[in-house]
């Protein structure tokens, strides 16, 4: 069963990336610009932020079998109308699709594939999921990639179609039917309103900070640090590396410190970034703080989701919804001050810029730390974040 849900949250994550690998085929086949194909991922994260929340509360009633299978079989529907797709509204309207479903599938999945586990193990659950979903850009949109390349664009995009059919198969045979709020996971171990609050603003403070400059790290790589397209190539490789790799290291260790995890991955995006904008211009130190970036952008968003286990005030999955909105928030919003910012500073200072927001976000988690006050030594690291 664990196995499914990682098999489809590589696949939703696949599905929501695969478009930037696939962007110029894309537009020579539907004849439309880049900027054009583009807002196919910027719509889909918008889509993502908005949703959440109130579709996530709408079938809050809803057994988890039937919702997963019904966002699953979404899923395959809209691959195959995108894959058939001859004009970009088409495509435009199936991506739109997907997206509504990944906005439910992130606020349902978790929950389910901890309560099947027992309360000790499940910071490494939600650390296999997190794996799974940072393999789409390490394995999943490069294969997609050259999938496309190979053949035609539609292709990678009807293999994802398959993909999430086997998910969908497992899942409604394995996943026993029960009522929501009667799962084992249905509600945080310790309800704290303010710690969600501060979560939530720690994970949209990141995400904003992360997007502001990694936009543009094609750009950064190729005009401050000097690199050629075939080494911004490998450094982009890389950097999906050190993604998974920061989040199976995180996921070891999430049951045990959760609250310095997270301090821990901000910080450390923090240092990656601020690290950019300052000494970019040298190859080597680029390609490192690049790293050390990439090894903080995973584990954020996996730490969040992990917290509202801890500390959701109500239900879990109303509560992921509402990270998984406010990260894409983030994101949105992190991308458009990039582009603010650019024309204004140049692209390193996109990194400044973000690196300064993350800066904020370890400001935002130390502030709420203070105000809940000092945790007794047994509960420092043991009661969320």
């Amino acid at each position: 069963m664990l196995g499914a849900l990682m098999l489809a949250a590589l696949t939703f994550n696949t599905a929501e990336n695969l478009p930037v690998g696939l962007l110029e085929l894309i537009s020579e086949d539907l004849r439309v610009s880049l900027s054009a194909v583009g807002l196919l991922v910027t719509g889909y994260g918008v889509t993502v932020a908005v949703v959440s929340v109130p579709i996530a509360h709408a079938v809050r009633a809803v057994p988890r079998r039937h919702v997963l299978t019904g966002l699953l079989a979404a899923l395959v529907i809209s691959s195959l109308v995108a894959a058939l797709a001859t004009s970009y509204w088409t495509l435009l309207v199936a991506r739109l699709l997907t997206a509504l479903a990944q906005a439910l599938f992130w606020a349902v999945m978790g929950p389910v594939a901890v309560g099947l586990f027992a309360p000790e193990v499940r910071g490494r659950v939600v650390g296999a999921l997190s794996v799974a979903g940072s393999l789409a850009l390490v394995l999943g949109v490069p294969a997609g990639t050259w999938l496309g390349q190979q053949s035609d664009w539609q292709v990678p995009v009807a293999v994802l179609a398959i993909l999430g059919l086997v998910s969908l198969v497992t899942i409604a045979v394995l996943l026993p039917t029960s009522r929501p709020e009667e799962e084992p996971a249905a509600y945080a171990t310790s309800p704290d309103v303010r710690r969600f609050a501060t979560v939530l603003t720690v994970g949209a403070l990141s995400a904003a900070g992360a997007f502001a400059g990694y936009t543009y790290i094609m750009t950064f790589l190729g005009d401050v640090s000097g690199f050629s397209p075939n080494a911004i190539s490998l450094l982009l490789v890389g950097f999906g590396v050190a993604c998974v790799a920061g989040v199976s290291v995180t996921g070891v260790f999430l049951d045990r410190f959760p609250q310095s995890a997270l301090a821990a991955a901000v910080a450390t995006q923090s240092v990656g970034m601020l690290g950019l904008y300052a000494f970019g211009a040298h190859p080597v130190a680029a390609a490192v703080f690049l790293l050390l970036m990439g090894s903080a952008l995973g584990p954020v968003f996996m730490v969040t989701q992990n917290a509202m286990l801890h500390c959701a005030p109500g239900r879990t999955d109303i509560a992921f919804a509402a990270n998984s909105g406010a990260y894409n928030a983030g994101i949105a919003a992190g991308a458009a001050l990039g582009a603010l910012v650019l024309p204004l500073t140049g692209v390193r200072g996109t990194f400044l810029t973000g690196g300064l927001l993350t800066l904020g976000s370890c400001a935002a988690l130390l502030t709420g730390r203070l105000l809940s006050g000092t945790p007794s030594p047994g509960t420092l690291d043991g009661a969320g974040a």
